[in-house]
């Protein structure tokens, strides 16, 4: 059987184009800063999106720590959303790995965090009581929704009067720049530091890069070393990230209108209530007890899905999804609810 697998967009497989990307790439050992592959993709990101440098990682939890590990020092504090992906699901890794303490922040119902309550946030500067508040991180997209870009600009505005470094968190970047209908650069050009991964909708298996100033990016890069994340011949991984925003930035388009299109058909569903779909992500809280017989069933139809602890399913389309698996997860759904 093939799987409609909407657990989420890091499940995808590289297509065959893109493996031969891979199986054709020049490589040579990264550590050494010999690899050409990856020193491609890396001037590549850091000039599409406007900045100094950038640096190849394994994965955006390491891209993201190493922004924040490159901006602060031990005792330092970075202010963050309360459900952020950088402190809530990255293992603790800031204040863990980096001695850097997360003040975290109530995000508002659009995925912002309110510039009043960041600015009540900062800490005394040269108090001793107090962590030095040195960064702002925001995470865009927010559970599949773009940030405003007006938001951002007057984020980017805030951060540089107060004095904080501002990183983003733009593991999907690419679908808030499709979905605002403008350049991935006029989103990332707010901030400090951006970290975006390739390996959810774009598609590749393996990678994120973190792009900043020359400064921030030698830093992150001796931190990498230190975390184990120094890698040899990357380049077969490089130039499949290469193929992946060459041919699957445009389509992501595809994704958004297909979570659009499922998100519709299941509103008209009773008891169902249908979240966001602002990309590729849409979020479903079915009446109590009936989880664990809905992810049994859709597997019997061939459909996966995430159940957790709460009432809400997210599910998340992406290259592997076409139009007859949105049919296929529909028709599912509706027999179940039936």
């Amino acid at each position: 059987m093939q799987w409609v697998d909407l657990r989420s967009d890091t499940v995808t497989q590289p297509t065959p184009a893109m493996r031969e990307a891979g199986l054709r790439a020049a490589v040579g050992d990264d550590v050494m800063g010999d690899d050409p592959s990856v020193n491609a993709l890396q001037d590549r990101v850091a000039a599409e999106l406007g900045f100094e440098a950038a640096l190849f990682v394994p994965s955006g939890t390491q891209s993201n720590l190493l922004a924040l590990m490159a901006h602060c020092e031990r005792g330092d504090e970075y202010l963050v959303g309360m459900d952020a992906h950088t402190y809530k699901y990255e293992g603790g890794g800031a204040a863990v790995l980096g001695s850097i303490q997360p003040q975290p922040i109530v995000h508002a119902a659009d995925g912002t965090l309110p510039l009043d309550a960041v600015a009540a946030a900062i800490k005394p500067a040269g108090d001793p009581h107090f962590a030095r508040t040195r960064l702002l991180a925001l995470e865009n997209t927010w559970h599949g929704r773009p940030l405003p870009l007006d938001y951002l600009a007057a984020a980017g505005a805030f951060a540089r009067e107060r004095g904080l470094a501002f990183h983003l968190d733009g593991a999907r970047l690419y679908n808030a720049a499709v979905a605002c209908g403008v350049p991935a650069a006029q989103i990332a050009g707010h901030f400090d530091s951006v970290s975006v991964c390739l390996s959810k909708g774009l598609g590749a298996p393996v990678g994120s890069v973190l792009a900043g100033s020359r400064k921030v990016v030698d830093t992150a890069r001796r931190w990498r070393k230190v975390l184990g994340g120094g890698w040899r011949q990357a380049g077969l991984l490089a130039a499949m990230g290469q193929h992946a925003l060459d041919h699957h930035v445009a389509r992501l388009a595809e994704d958004h209108r297909r979570a659009a299109e499922l998100a519709a058909a299941l509103r008209a569903i009773p008891g169902l209530v249908v979240e966001g779909a602002f990309t590729n992500i849409l979020f479903v809280s079915v009446p109590d007890g009936r989880h664990g017989g809905l992810a049994k069933h859709l597997e019997s139809r061939g459909v996966r899905i995430s159940v957790g602890r709460g009432p809400r399913i997210r599910l998340v389309t992406h290259l592997d999804i076409d139009d007859a698996g949105i049919e296929r997860t529909i028709a599912a759904f509706r027999s179940y609810f039936a």
